[in-house]
């Protein structure tokens, strides 16, 4: 096992290995530091990411000001757009397109979700394609989805939980994996990704029968259905490799925001039956921001002609 990462303090000999997403991910920013700085000192120029704001959700806010602090570490530009919760469709468009234009802007992405009002779709095709660093235009998905093809982009938050996978030294080709929830930003896309390393791919969702039986004959389990502490102990097939993507906020006053954040995986049930695990917060989390700064770092360099 990589000394990336972090034993369980338990001594307990069943305990999972816990991932610590946080120590991966600073050493990915380091290396995207010193590409940012050999660009300086060769073009006198940096990557810029702009991020479209609509409305004020907490956690919104809070992965925002993350992204924002991220760029600042490795030197990378950033620039931010807050709208209002109840501004027109062609604000949003209007936005965007000001950053596609932009030629210090090299990635633009709009935070998601949107206020149900805008059409989520529309905003994410306004983004240009060599500035998608979310990966979520329609071309970048489809190339996803296709073998041979290769997106300009990938999805931060899958691209994230495979390379803790392949850091982990987790054998991926030929296993059973299942990923929990099918959304656009993480489930679908990572189950793409997984299929693209040759794991034998099973997508859980809503209408699931026997979600529970499924995932227990799982080998790697990816938990982004963002349901609060769904996958329990007796989910997981004992030696299983979990990686959980869910946050959400649970209110807590002895926490300094009021809140803290919980996983989709009961993690106290499942660290005892798992060999490795992803903690929230510190997992996958971590690795989401690194992999949005090193797609503005492959974005600027490709628009720029820097090798």
């Amino acid at each position: 096992i990589s000394p990336l990462l972090l034993m369980s303090a338990s001594v307990n000999e069943q305990n999972a290995v816990v991932l610590d997403g946080k120590l991966i991910s600073m050493e990915i920013k380091s290396k995207i530091a010193d590409e940012v700085r050999r660009m300086k000192r060769c073009l006198e120029k940096v990557p810029g990411l702009a991020v479209v704001l609509v409305g004020e959700r907490r956690e919104s806010q809070i992965y925002v000001r993350n992204k924002v602090m991220a760029c600042e570490e490795v030197g990378i530009k950033s620039m931010v757009t807050e709208l209002s919760t109840d501004c027109a469709e062609a604000e949003v468009h209007d936005a965007v397109m000001q950053y596609n234009k932009d030629p210090s802007i090299h990635g633009v992405l709009v935070q998601l979700p949107l206020p149900q009002h805008l059409d989520e779709a529309k905003v994410l095709d306004a983004v240009w394609l060599e500035k998608d660093v979310d990966g979520f235009h329609p071309l970048n998905m489809g190339n996803l989805a296709i073998t041979g093809r290769e997106p300009l982009f990938t999805p931060c938050t899958p691209k994230g939980c495979i390379e803790l996978l392949l850091r982990a030294g987790v054998e991926i080709t030929g296993k059973k994996a299942v990923v929990i929830g099918r959304s656009n930003i993480v489930g679908l896309p990572t189950s793409l990704l997984l299929q693209r390393h040759h794991a034998t791919v099973t997508v859980v969702h809503a209408f699931t029968e026997n979600s529970k039986q499924v995932t227990c004959e799982a080998d790697i389990v990816v938990a982004a259905a963002g349901l609060p502490n769904l996958v329990r102990g007796d989910w997981i097939k004992p030696g299983a490799v979990v990686i959980d993507i869910g946050t959400t906020p649970v209110e807590d006053p002895s926490c300094e925001d009021g809140y803290r954040l919980v996983g989709d995986v009961c993690y106290e049930e499942a660290v005892s039956v798992a060999s490795i695990i992803t903690p929230v917060p510190g997992g996958v989390g971590p690795m989401t921001v690194a992999m949005l700064l090193l797609n503005t770092l492959d974005a600027a360099k490709r628009i720029l002609n820097f090798a």
